[in-house]
């Protein structure tokens, strides 16, 4: 199908609007309260963190997306307010109430997210402050702002929109998204947060965004930790104009094809994006005897701190990839197990191939590692960064 780049992230859609402010939560002074808005309210779906250490945010959304309706979501970053025991969940709770009432909502209709420091008391007094500012603030112009305020150790903004028509209704949706590092699959992976004027049921809703997510933000890893706060939102108010979907006809998959799309966009730059990165990596696995062992042996490869750093040094070294696929619990004999590099074998069914590697094979931004297990039909690939001295800085750096 197609579909049209548009401009306007998570305020392209029809009747959305959007804020990003400085409330003095970062040390460098930079945006750090974001605020999302529906003029009116849209069902909504979401995806969130596995990491059994979650945030307050994490808890308080799930509980609010059980009902499937909300118009608005208040987000802070430079502080994850994790950790941080009743104090924290009280001050989750604040948020909420302060945002509804500035907005005239009932409390249930807003979302709430953090991301930043780990252990540490939001400042309350500033995020008030904040909020009070974001929401005199809102703008049918204000998604390049909102993508700003949602950053961490991220060097860019990560934002996307795109067109395309349902039944001949033209239909939006937009994303923002956050993340450089603490980044691992198994949902969450980061921050995003997408809307759109398309009318979907609420269940249908959720059914297409973890499709999505399950072949994009669950697909990346940087560094191999799991964040506490991630989660990936997704809010859609009808304001379109077509008949609601209720059923998974040709409609539902038009609209999954462009989610897929946006979703695949944010997580490639948040690796691109990855804390000292140097080089883009996609690891995919062939010949697997199911699609678990592929993406198992993918991930393995992916967050492999031997492999990556091979990768940053531009040194082709095969043999730290064979050892990670072995100790990835897959299913493969050695003697037939294949490895390519941008397009060079590196090793054929259990021999060495030399003649054709070059010494610049690993120059390129972007790297491209198959391996093939040749045992059997499944396949899968996951995508992931270098891990270079920047990202022992970054991190050695990062202080509480």
């Amino acid at each position: 199908m197609s579909y049209n780049e548009i401009e306007g992230s998570v305020t392209a859609p029809k009747c959305f609007f959007a804020a990003g402010v400085s409330a003095g939560i970062k040390r460098s002074g930079n945006e750090d309260i974001a605020l999302i808005y529906s003029e009116s309210e849209g069902n909504v779906a979401g995806v969130f963190t596995t990491n059994k250490s979650c945030a307050s945010s994490v808890t308080i959304d799930k509980e609010i997306i059980e009902e499937g309706k909300a118009q608005a979501i208040i987000i802070n970053s430079g502080n994850a307010n994790a950790c941080t025991g009743k104090r924290g969940y009280k001050d989750s709770k604040e948020m909420i109430n302060l945002t509804a009432k500035k907005l005239g909502l009932d409390v249930d209709k807003v979302l709430v997210a953090s991301t930043g420091i780990i252990g540490k008391f939001l400042p309350m007094n500033k995020v008030k402050r904040g909020i009070s500012e974001a929401f005199d603030n809102l703008s049918d112009e204000g998604g390049p702002l909102a993508a700003q305020a949602i950053m961490t150790t991220d060097t860019y903004a990560k934002e996307k929109a795109f067109e395309f028509e349902i039944a001949g209704k033209n239909v939006r949706i937009g994303g923002i998204a956050k993340g450089s590092g603490m980044i691992e699959p198994n949902m969450a992976t980061m921050l995003g947060f997408l809307t759109t004027d398309l009318a979907i049921e609420s269940g249908l809703l959720k059914e297409a965004l973890t499709e999505a997510v399950n072949q994009s933000f669950n697909r990346i890893t940087v560094d191999g930790d799991q964040s506490t706060n991630d989660m990936v939102i997704i809010l859609g108010n009808g304001e379109a104009g077509n008949e609601i979907i209720k059923e998974k006809n040709n409609d539902y998959y038009k609209f999954l094809e462009v989610l897929k799309e946006l979703t695949r966009w944010l997580a490639h730059q948040i690796v691109r994006d990855g804390e000292g990165a140097t080089k883009f990596v996609e690891v995919e696995i062939k010949g697997a005897k199911s699609l678990e062992e592929a993406h198992k042996g993918a991930r393995k490869i992916a967050n492999s701190s031997l492999v990556k750093t091979a990768l940053f040094g531009e040194d082709p070294n095969w043999g730290r990839i064979v050892a990670a696929i072995g100790s990835a619990g897959v299913d493969f004999d050695l003697d037939n197990l294949e490895i390519e590099i941008n397009g060079v074998k590196l090793l054929a069914r259990e021999q060495q191939v030399t003649q054709e590697i070059k010494e610049d094979l690993l120059a390129s931004k972007d790297i491209n590692i198959v391996v093939n297990l040749n045992n059997g039909d499944y396949s899968d690939r996951v995508w992931t960064c270098d891990l270079s001295y920047k990202y022992v800085e970054i991190n050695g750096e990062y202080h509480t």
